[in-house]
């Protein structure tokens, strides 16, 4: 049988985004806690669109689902519904943007500077509701896990479009109150007697937060954590030295840049997928972030 015949005649159109949600993440779990559903539910239905297209559209494995023949011709289908479907929906007859963009992005730069401009978003666009999911590690762009993700690094494989969205700097950073009762810090090799407040080595999400590596002289840090946040409340409370991104650390007047010439660089890389990256919510967030760290960008250099 013919996908395209059993798709316009016999199918139940709202079985679809069950399929895609399947397609996307691999596994029906996953598939229905994204979509809200109960996993049983979901397996209902996606037995019901194979009852309706007379094929099996996923083998189940040991690590989940994978297409079938018949799947991989459904889901080239299934997507340009969505596109067409996501493209009309996001726009409204006034021109205006509207729809929900998930934007997935670091701790750091979620916390310390893409939410203290997104109200100007929402006045630019007050039909765009915005979640931003700033935690330590990313959702997937590949399988629409988001919309949007910034990212550490760039992604070498998948149906993505990947373009640098900005440098931004790191530095050494202690509080004004630790300089003051603690040993001298006006060398590298000085680095010794001091604290050091770091991440967790076995748990970096990204390698790309080794930055302690590219300090000469630094010791292991005796305060660690995952977080970039807690790292900061730390150095703040006089706890210790810490790297920062200049974003965070010049921010808090009560921390001050040790060993100057100690500089670390990293880069913000901006990823949407293929098939939405013209969606106009898409878009409209894409351009507002690249806008703003561009307007921005000596804060984020540092």
């Amino acid at each position: 049988m013919q996908v395209e015949a059993a798709y316009l005649q016999a199918m139940d159109w709202s079985d679809l985004p069950i399929f895609l949600a399947i397609a996307r993440t691999g596994q029906l779990a996953k598939a229905a806690q994204a979509l809200e559903i109960d996993a049983t539910t979901a397996g209902r239905r996606l037995r019901r669109l194979e009852k309706a297209l007379g094929e099996r559209l996923f083998e189940q494995g040991q690590d989940g689902q994978s297409l079938t023949p018949a799947g991989e011709r459904l889901l080239t289908h299934a997507r340009a519904m969505e596109r067409a479907a996501a493209a009309v929906g996001s726009r409204d007859p006034g021109g205006a943007v509207r729809g929900t963009i998930r934007a997935s992005v670091s701790e750091g730069f979620g916390t310390w500077f893409v939410s203290r401009h997104l109200g100007d978003l929402a006045d630019a666009h007050p039909g765009l509701a915005v979640d931003l999911v700033a935690t330590s590690g990313f959702l997937n762009p590949t399988r629409r896990e988001t919309d949007v993700a910034v990212l550490l690094a760039r992604p070498r494989r998948g149906p993505l479009l990947t373009r640098k969205l900005a440098d931004y700097g790191l530095r050494l950073y202690a509080s004004t109150d630790y300089l003051a009762r603690s040993a001298p810090l006006n060398a590298p090799d000085q680095l010794r007697d001091h604290r050091l407040i770091g991440y967790v080595p076995d748990i970096l999400y990204a390698p790309e937060l080794r930055y302690l590596d590219e300090v000469p002289g630094a010791p292991e840090p005796q305060l660690r954590s995952s977080s970039i946040n807690a790292q900061y409340r730390m150095t703040t409370a006089g706890a210790g030295v810490a790297v920062l991104p200049c974003f965070i650390g010049d921010a808090d007047r009560k921390l001050t840049r040790v060993l100057p010439d100690i500089r670390i660089r990293r880069s913000f890389w901006m990823v949407t997928h293929e098939e939405t990256r013209h969606f106009p919510h898409v878009a409209a967030f894409a351009d507002w972030l690249t806008a703003l760290a561009g307007r921005h960008r000596a804060q984020l250099e540092g």
